[in-house]
């Protein structure tokens, strides 16, 4: 058939564009998707770290966006043979891919979390006289537990001597009423119970990592490594988290700058881009505590036992925290290994402790 101009007609060149636009459309929809994905973890008081030692991640397993991290999963070795009974056995674990925040939750985070919710933590609130019978009602009053050792304490044996309940402390008073945050705005928020890390998790549209995920984030593609940055606690001498320096609890040399916590990316990050894996403050797991649940732990994604159990306190059930914190040393417990675990009952808040959020895809 002819034109009217008596030329042939081309079919090709226009199948050809029609297949360009039909990839150009695919293409589009793909970005459009692979945006609105992302964006659905993305929260305006998510804050990347800016301090000099934030590094993006430099693992293929990992890229990071708006003040979170992917980590594309994978499989890795669980514990430490060197470490603490409930550290062992070693065993390989598979987690599935899950994003984490880069850093810990801070003060500035969780006030705009209280500002939307007017939430109350569990440090804020007057204890209930039933979960605690025979407490005369003038001492149920709201705080929290607070590093305060006595001078010269010598005897490690009892980590009772070094608490204290203070009237009045929280995650606004840190140390108890005359303290507060000023300066404080990027340090990571702490008396911050398990209950009150699930409720900041739920509002943001997030979770609390488990203990496996935890783990393999923290070792930032170093299996079996002592530390998350190698095997040598100050390679070339150079401290690179936030710990106790001198003899435990009275004696703190100040070497890494920092007497309480310091500002979230203080240090370099890990493997993949994350900061403060290591010391800091205590970090909240959704994981029930067993001592022994390695012996019989999943192999793909375990989600933890359906109980607790603490023999140094029965019948008080305990959820995981991990990480160690500005007062680990290895003097006393040497906690910011990652394979380190930590337990402690879901209601309780302490001035070394807080946490940060996870989701899935």
């Amino acid at each position: 058939m002819k034109n009217p101009q008596n030329q042939p007609t081309y079919r090709w060149p226009r199948i050809a564009a029609g297949m360009i636009v039909l990839f150009v459309v695919v293409a589009v929809f793909a970005v459009w998707r692979e945006a609105k994905r992302v964006k659905s973890f993305q929260r305006t008081n998510v804050v990347i770290p800016t301090g000099t030692n934030a590094v993006a991640p430099s693992s293929r397993n990992a890229f990071s966006t708006n003040g979170m991290v992917w980590i594309s999963g994978g499989r890795f070795s669980m514990g430490s043979p060197k470490g603490q009974n409930d550290e062992q056995p070693v065993h390989e674990v598979a987690v599935d891919g899950f994003w984490i925040d880069q850093h810990e939750v801070t003060n500035e985070q969780f006030a705009e979390f209280v500002k939307a919710t007017s939430y109350v933590t569990i440090a804020e609130r007057k204890p209930d006289p039933k979960d605690f019978p025979g407490v005369p009602p003038e001492n149920l009053v709201p705080g929290s537990i607070v590093f305060s050792p006595p001078p010269d304490l010598r005897d490690l044996s009892n980590h009772f001597a070094w608490w204290k309940y203070v009237t009045g402390a929280s995650w606004r008073r840190p140390e108890g009423p005359e303290s507060d945050l000023k300066s404080r705005e990027k340090h990571p928020v702490v008396h911050i119970s398990w209950f009150d890390a699930m409720a900041y998790a739920k509002w943001a549209g997030k979770r609390l990592p488990t203990e496996a995920e935890w783990e393999f984030a923290a070792r930032g593609g170093l299996n079996g490594k002592e530390y998350i940055w190698g095997d040598e606690q100050e390679p070339g001498g150079k401290l690179l988290a936030n710990i106790w320096q001198g003899r435990f609890p009275n004696e703190n040399s100040l070497k890494d700058g920092f007497r309480i916590t310091a500002p979230v990316g203080s240090f370099p990050s890990n493997g993949y881009g994350l900061s403060d894996m290591a010391g800091n403050v205590w970090e909240w797991c959704a994981d029930w505590y067993l001592p022994d649940y390695y012996a019989r732990s999943p192999k793909r994604n375990p989600q933890g036992p359906d109980t607790s159990h603490d023999p140094n306190e029965p019948g008080m059930p305990k959820r995981v925290q991990r990480g160690g914190s500005y007062l680990c040393t290895d003097l006393y417990c040497g906690a910011f290994r990652p394979s380190r675990r930590m337990k402690t009952s879901p209601d309780t808040g302490l001035s070394h402790a807080g946490f940060r959020c996870a989701a899935s895809k």
